[in-house]
């Protein structure tokens, strides 16, 4: 009972982690006038937040050994509460990009330290589902910003409303804290086994599994920023309807986590991954089939729907490939790589699509994928051959 009242405030959790981070692109538009600043300094927020998650994501290991991954999670969240209430009272940019700083702080936190822990404590479907709880959070943020920008026309008032209900999800969350400890046991054997970075990344199959982080996070960026860019000024769709078949991107991730938690009760992890990225490589090979644009609306969802089940399964296997003892730490490294490959490829891609065309849209996360396949099942060989000497 309390091992699955815990679970449902985890998956809350997961839905507060997912709300702020879609706000920014829904609010900028109306941001940018009254700030005084250029349209493009929305990238400078995104690469501040950015920067605290790649920095807490990187330490996590340590500060959860330290104070436990429950009180980790409650402070993390009070930051992000605290730094979107900051947004909402900010009215020059030096004050946003100020607070910006502890929202990515305790972004990568809270990820790390959740991701880790059902990996550790709960069974693979439920890492799928709170995954897909992020997709509701992340999906129902510019629901509240554009209801407070249509009503109220207020873009401070939206961040002041998500703050709130994070300042709850933290009350909730510090309320919670005695029933982590008595899931604690693999937690605190993590705790006397602190590890350098540079020996941590020369544990086997580590940096295949780096790499393969940061090649999902690239694709699945890469395809959500761009790909409405893709179908405009490639297959000449309206941008109106691009937009809408991007959300039909979205809606195979959210919907296919949803579904494949069902699914892990008969497959493992493994076969989810390489299911998913199967479904991927069949997804671009629709975009570019010669059926003129009948098949971008599949292709984009197929898409989506490999994606659904390959983040959360990697996730759920690092305390099987590299031991309890250290998931934590690895986890948090991970999560690192693939907060870079979504903060730094999509600018990359942008740029090579401008000085190029956006028809290489389709190979370049085509490629992407590939290069992902091979450090995956390299990662799966390099793990079963210590597993056969053991």
């Amino acid at each position: 009972m309390l091992t699955t009242l815990l679970l449902i405030i985890i998956y809350f959790s997961f839905i507060g982690l997912g709300l702020p981070d879609s706000l920014l692109g829904s609010a900028w538009p109306s941001m940018y006038g009254l700030l005084n600043v250029p349209l493009h300094y929305a990238g400078f927020v995104s690469m501040t937040i950015a920067g605290g998650t790649v920095v807490s994501s990187i330490f996590s290991g340590k500060i959860i050994r330290r104070f436990g991954t429950g009180i980790v999670t409650a402070v993390s969240v009070l930051m992000t509460a605290a730094a979107l209430v900051g947004f909402s009272f900010s009215h020059k940019f030096l004050y946003i990009c100020f607070c910006a700083v502890p929202l990515g702080l305790g972004a990568g936190s809270v990820d790390a330290a959740l991701n880790n822990y059902v990996a550790l404590h709960y069974k693979a479907r439920h890492m799928s589902w709170l995954h897909c709880f992020w997709g509701i959070g992340a999906s129902t943020g510019p629901i509240i910003m554009s209801a407070c920008l249509l009503y109220r026309n207020s873009w401070n008032l939206g961040y002041r409303t998500i703050g709130v209900i994070q300042f709850f999800l933290a009350a909730a969350l510090v309320i919670s804290l005695p029933l982590w400890k008595s899931n604690s046991a693999a937690e605190n054997r993590s705790r006397h086994n602190s590890i350098k970075f540079i020996k941590l990344i020369s544990i086997a199959g580590v940096k295949q599994a780096l790499i393969a982080f940061f090649c999902y996070c690239t694709l699945e960026t890469i395809t959500g920023l761009w790909g409405a860019s893709f179908l405009v000024m490639v297959k000449n769709i309206p941008p109106e309807t691009a937009a809408q078949w991007i959300a039909l991107y979205y809606i195979g991730i959210t919907l296919g986590r949803f579904v494949s938690g069902f699914i892990t009760m008969k497959l493992n992890n493994r076969l989810l991954i390489r299911t998913g990225q199967i479904v991927i490589g069949c997804g671009i090979a629709v975009l570019v089939l010669p059926f003129g644009n009948a098949t971008l609306l599949p292709g984009l969802f197929m898409i989506g729907l490999g994606c659904a089940p390959v983040f959360p399964s990697l996730l759920h296997e690092t305390p099987e490939n590299f031991g309890k003892e250290y998931s934590q730490a690895i986890m948090g490294i991970q999560m690192a790589s693939a907060y870079i490959g979504t903060t730094v490829m999509p600018l990359l891609f942008g740029r090579i699509a401008s000085y190029t065309s956006f028809n290489i849209f389709p190979i370049f996360i085509g490629v992407v994928l590939l290069i992902k396949i091979i450090m995956v099942e390299t990662l799966n060989k390099k793990i079963d051959t210590i597993k056969l000497k053991k």
